[in-house]
């Protein structure tokens, strides 16, 4: 590319120009840094003198009070549930499983009586319906043999056949063998 010598010393002065600029732009950078360090320099100076006592003092004063009195709330509430809640329910859970573990208890050993025990025959305690209608026909009985007997063995002259044998020859006899 040919330029007119015009040109180039045009050129020339602009990047002279731009070089002057950019060492300026970098001196102004140089002590804008500078100033930023310093800045947080103080900003932490402010912050330890300043800032850190206002907040430790809102703490103190705002915060703390609550925090203790939170820390105090809680320290109740464990010691009520603790002290008496949980007693209270270990007590009622104890309990139950006790009452389960009777009940369990008391079913194996009605099971274990009613497996490893002979049929209880029950015994009656009087005589029954049956024992009277029997007494009764042994009454009977014993009273039928009794006028039997009474029957055979009384004194009656009419009853007893005597051996005669006229009698034997009756007519009556006769007739009846025709």
């Amino acid at each position: 590319m040919s330029l007119s010598r015009k040109r180039r010393k045009e050129l020339t002065r602009l990047r002279k120009s731009a070089d002057e600029l950019w060492s300026h732009q970098q001196e102004v950078l140089d002590r804008a840094n500078e100033i930023a360090r310093e800045a947080g320099r103080q900003a932490g100076v402010l912050t330890r003198e300043e800032v850190v006592p206002r907040v430790r003092q809102g703490y103190e004063h705002y915060l703390l009070p609550g925090v203790h009195a939170t820390q105090d709330l809680a320290g109740g509430v464990r010691h009520q549930v603790v002290d008496k809640v949980l007693p209270g329910i270990g007590t009622a859970l104890g309990t139950v499983m006790s009452v389960g573990d009777i009940a369990k208890e008391a079913r194996a050993a009605t099971l274990d009586r009613i497996r490893f025990q002979k049929p209880v025959v029950v015994q009656k305690q009087g005589p029954g319906a049956g024992t009277y209608i029997a007494i009764g026909v042994g009454i009977a009985a014993a009273a039928g043999v009794a006028y039997a007997i009474w029957q055979t063995f009384r004194a009656d002259d009419e009853l007893w056949v005597s051996e005669d044998e006229s009698l034997l020859d009756s007519p009556i006899e006769k007739s009846t063998d025709v």
